[in-house]
């Protein structure tokens, strides 16, 4: 394995996922107190995600054609841009204008956070697999790596989101803005003088047309993804802060403070997954993110269902969804080691991207449903459909192959 390259990798997607986490809480609470409703507050982040849609498919392609080190870069500098775009926000601005001005900046945000995040998984394939001599220590340690990127990820994403709230309360909303696009562009400076190797560059020319051209098992996959992400994006977005913020009346530090204990604990149980799949291969792989998918639906009715009845909600919402988290947490990590056992070394970047575009397009439809469900139906409403998601990415997930595909 190339520790060095993993390394660096690994840290510009670290610094990366600090400030995309801190700048979702920013925007949330800051608009929130300017009086936007929970419909407006979810059309801000809609160009975010459909950028995603669009720079996973195309960014796949991309990278496999002129290499990862360059569509890591680029995800960095443009979120450079995007901080500084929104740090220009005045609050005397018409919501209209206010909310075009904002969609076209997370627009930014969204292109570069999905080719930081192709770049940065597709590479651990490359890194980890470069120098394996045996299949079945292979597909081990490539699950394991897979676990500790992603995993360490999103603890971040919850430290961002903590950190998005202190600065927000602490200097303000465009210093916030202007201090993370500053420490971002250090990274960036850093990648560019140490990381040297090239990474993803496919040995034969891809067609277009392979954009669309996928094996059975990576459409299925894809397809569980988007449910499975859109199941927790529908009461994450802006369900579940609002509700925290206007109902239990928390402080911004109070919501941040939750939103991050509970990405980071996600993010420590993703990189402990291994632990909960013991067999190696995609045929392991296969079964444990049928039986997590099942238990994530029992535990998404059971916290639907005592909201919805009035039986201590604020327990059922602050305790069940932690163990949501956790079980999310083994059902993300065992998906994302899936689509790299799956698919070949010189197509990896390519199907990646395919992967990741049905991720990016749940979550935009997770994130419209958030806004919408809860003005309709409150915070039940969002899990009842986020459960009924669930469902459908667990059946299939049946679909899946039960034998390894070597």
């Amino acid at each position: 394995m190339d520790v060095r390259n993993y390394a660096l990798v690994t840290a510009a997607y670290w610094g990366f996922t600090l400030t995309d986490g801190a700048l979702r809480m920013l925007v949330l609470l800051h608009f929130h107190t300017l009086g936007y409703s929970p419909v407006q507050l979810a059309f801000l982040f809609l160009l975010y995600e459909f950028f995603g849609i669009v720079t996973n498919l195309f960014g796949g392609w991309i990278g496999s054609r002129i290499g990862l080190k360059i569509t890591l870069f680029a995800g960095l500098a443009i979120q450079i841009v995007a901080l500084t775009m929104l740090s220009f926000v005045q609050p005397e601005w018409v919501a209209a204008l206010s909310v075009t001005y904002v969609m076209a900046a997370q627009a930014l945000s969204g292109i570069a956070k999905d080719l930081t995040k192709m770049s940065s998984k597709s590479a651990v394939k490359l890194l980890v697999q470069g120098d394996s001599r045996e299949a079945s220590t292979s597909e081990r340690k490539l699950f394991k790596w897979v676990a500790i990127l992603t995993g360490s990820k999103n603890a971040l994403k919850g430290v961002g989101f903590l950190l998005g709230g202190v600065l927000l309360g602490w200097i303000g909303f465009a210093p916030s803005l202007w201090v993370m696009a500053a420490g971002l562009g250090l990274i960036l400076i850093a990648g560019l003088i140490w990381l040297k190797q090239d990474l993803g560059k496919s040995k034969q020319k891809v067609r277009f047309s392979q954009l669309f051209s996928k094996s059975r098992e990576i459409n299925v996959l894809s397809a569980a993804r988007f449910f499975l992400f859109g199941s927790r994006d529908i009461w994450f977005v802006v369900g579940l802060p609002v509700f925290l913020k206007e109902t239990l009346g928390w402080s911004f530090a109070g919501v941040g403070g939750f939103m991050a204990a509970w990405v980071i604990g996600y993010g420590f149980v993703q990189a402990s997954a291994p632990a909960f799949v013991r067999r190696d291969g995609p045929d392991a792989g296969a079964r444990a993110a049928l039986f997590w998918g099942g238990l994530l639906v029992l535990v998404t009715v059971s916290i639907a269902a005592a909201v919805q009845f009035d039986f201590y909600p604020r327990v059922a919402i602050l305790c069940g969804l932690a163990i949501f988290g956790i079980v999310f947490a083994v059902n993300s990590a065992v998906h994302s080691y899936l689509i790299l056992a799956y698919t070949d070394s010189d197509q990896v970047a390519l199907n990646v991207g395919f992967y990741y575009m049905a991720n990016a397009c749940g979550r935009l439809v997770g994130t419209l449903l958030s806004g919408v469900l809860y003005v309709m139906a409150g915070l039940s409403g969002c899990l009842w459909v986020s459960a009924s998601f669930v469902f459908i990415a667990v059946a299939l997930t049946l679909m899946l192959p039960r034998r390894s595909t070597g």
